[in-house]
């Protein structure tokens, strides 16, 4: 079969590895793709949002399945275009995307359908919003409706914070439209951990947990970035949590859309605070996470092609999705200046010097033609520029696995977390 995968970030070079192993699989196409992704196949010069020219290339190259990555085409339609053309696609349709597009239609449904979420007030207007904020006693979250790459969302310790990113988001329009409505939402305790899952719209498998690492610098400090690491297993989610939030949250999630007209199919993502009360739902996603899936997929024993083929043709209920008892531990090395503005263009060096049994796998890369050597070099080519995950039998080994390859991949600018999985580690 010929695969596309749309998208060029590290969860794309994953879902390429990944689906690379399967026997089914003869050609992977990526769109754009990345450096990572050509040593696997081939990447076509299409940007993930080009959802006509995907569809094209789908017919062109004769494409068995495409798969796409990101959230934006998925809440752009692209499925829905495959769908009316023929063309076999993993993913949610528009309308389902909606469970990720959509802040303040996912809170409503929580709420209607009885889905364990933290209470919020949702505001049309930057006055009232305001107001709202004047007499409310922080800590609050401040979260912009629409897509904003992971950096809708500020966790407000003071007042004069809530206000701030009110402004930003509804005034100053950071993030454009997404900033039309907001939601201000009780600040929840506890520990962050996602939990998703495979659904054919009837059966729901979940996925082996993961935590992931949303401000950029140790300790949880600075501003939330698209993700700056993840391990798997979490320590504190175990089997018993697992199948309460199967049952209190992704069923009936899935019921829910279906019982509002959006049938969903696809991956469906739960982003959760474990707290003293329970499981309770921060954000839906509608697609694997980044940098979630680095930790994830490489615990999937077996056919990932096959799992996907039997949410897309349904049958999933016929399957056993199976998972590796190792751990994995995954740390994203950024460019200088991200989650702000930043240069790009930079070589990297020191991606042949990791050790064998590592994963390097790349997001904002590219490839250029070096005039010295008049050989193709790797550079920098986004915010996020790779994650260097390991496994091993713990959590432990893992982790000294990665912090004891990562420094040998240098690029000028590069930082990256030093903590993912430290108190994971520490509370064994």
């Amino acid at each position: 079969m010929n695969v596309l995968i749309v998208g060029g970030g590290g969860r794309e070079h994953a879902l390429a590895w990944k689906l690379g192993q399967s026997e089914r699989v003869s050609r992977i196409y990526c769109a754009p793709g990345n450096a990572g992704t050509s040593t696997l196949g081939t990447n076509l010069p299409i940007k993930a949002t080009e959802l006509d020219a995907l569809a094209r290339a789908a017919r062109e190259h004769q494409i068995d399945l495409t798969v796409a990555g990101p959230e934006t085409p998925l809440a752009e339609g692209i499925v829905d275009l495959f769908q009316e053309k023929g063309l076999p696609i993993f993913g949610p349709s528009k309308t389902a995307a909606a469970i990720e597009s959509s802040k303040v239609f996912s809170k409503r449904l929580m709420l209607k359908h009885g889905i364990p979420t933290a209470a919020a007030e949702i505001f049309a207007s930057y006055e009232e919003a305001h107001k709202y904020i004047a007499f409310r006693e922080p800590p609050m979250v401040v979260k912009a409706d629409g897509l904003a790459a992971g950096k809708g969302v500020v966790v407000a310790r003071t007042r004069q914070q809530a206000l701030e990113a009110l402004y930003d988001i509804m005034v100053k329009r950071a993030f454009g439209a997404a900033g039309d409505q907001v939601l201000i939402e009780e600040c929840l305790t506890g520990r962050e951990a996602s939990l998703l899952a495979f659904t054919d719209g009837h059966t729901v498998v979940p996925m082996a947990p993961a935590c992931d690492y949303k401000p950029v610098y140790d300790g949880d400090q600075g501003p939330n970035t698209g993700g700056m690491g993840g391990y798997s297993p979490p320590e504190f989610l175990d089997d018993g949590l697992v199948k309460e939030i199967t049952h209190r949250v992704l069923i009936p999630a899935v019921t829910a859309m279906a019982m509002e007209g959006r049938p969903y199919k696809g991956v469906i993502y739960a982003g959760l605070m474990i707290t003293a009360e329970g499981p309770r739902v921060i954000e839906f996603n509608c697609r694997f996470g980044d940098p979630e899936a680095q930790v994830i997929l490489p615990r999937l024993k077996g056919d990932l092609l096959g799992v996907m083929l039997a949410v897309v043709n349904g049958g999933l209920d016929k399957l056993s999705v199976r998972w590796s008892d190792e751990a994995y531990v995954g740390t994203v090395m950024a460019s200088g200046g991200y989650p702000g503005a930043y240069s790009t263009g930079f070589p990297i060096s020191g991606l042949e010097d990791v050790d064998s049994d590592i994963l390097v796998f790349h997001a904002g890369t590219r490839q250029e033609h070096d005039e010295s050597s008049g050989r193709q070099r790797v550079v920098t080519d986004g915010g996020r520029v790779l994650e260097v995950v390991a496994g091993g039998p713990s959590l432990a080994e893992a982790r000294q696995k990665v912090y004891g390859n990562i420094s040998r991949i240098k690029f000028e600018g590069c930082h990256y977390r030093r903590d993912v999985a430290e108190r994971a580690v520490m509370n064994r």
